[in-house]
């Protein structure tokens, strides 16, 4: 326990040491009981500041008060039933199927026919500025 430490404790939880977290109480009174004068400098500044907290009340509401805070609360509207929210749920899910059972058959197709796919090689409307031109400009 150091003294910047057992300030900070002091400071965060008060004076009284049933206030201190668990697992530093021991060591934060062993220290304040080596180093005395120091530790009852720094209690006694937070006790004041613990007397004055404690002595601070604030007063229930007064019962119209809550009356006009309950009567102006927005009505509660009842739960919407979960049939949406499934709704949707099944919608997502049949998208993913139909997706599938589309890709399965277009592969079962050409696997079936043994033709693959017609690629167009180098055609232009397939080239981009980063991947260079089909067109040779080198004779020019």
């Amino acid at each position: 326990m150091t003294p910047e430490r057992f300030r900070t404790i002091v400071d965060a939880y008060g004076a009284d040491p049933r206030r201190w977290p668990d697992e530093e109480r021991a060591a934060a009174e062993a220290w304040a009981d080596l180093h005395r004068s120091e530790a009852d400098a720094v209690l006694a500044e937070s006790a004041s500041l613990d007397a004055w907290l404690t002595s601070h009340t604030i007063a229930p509401p007064e019962r119209s008060f809550v009356d006009r805070i309950v009567a102006t609360a927005p009505a509660r509207h009842p739960r919407k039933p979960r049939t949406r929210l499934w709704w949707q749920g099944a919608a997502f899910a049949g998208i993913g199927l139909a997706g599938g059972l589309a890709g399965a058959f277009a592969v079962s197709f050409f696997v079936l026919t043994g033709t693959p796919p017609q690629v167009h090689e180098s055609s232009s409307y397939l080239t981009s500025s980063f991947g260079g031109s089909s067109v040779d400009w080198s004779g020019e």
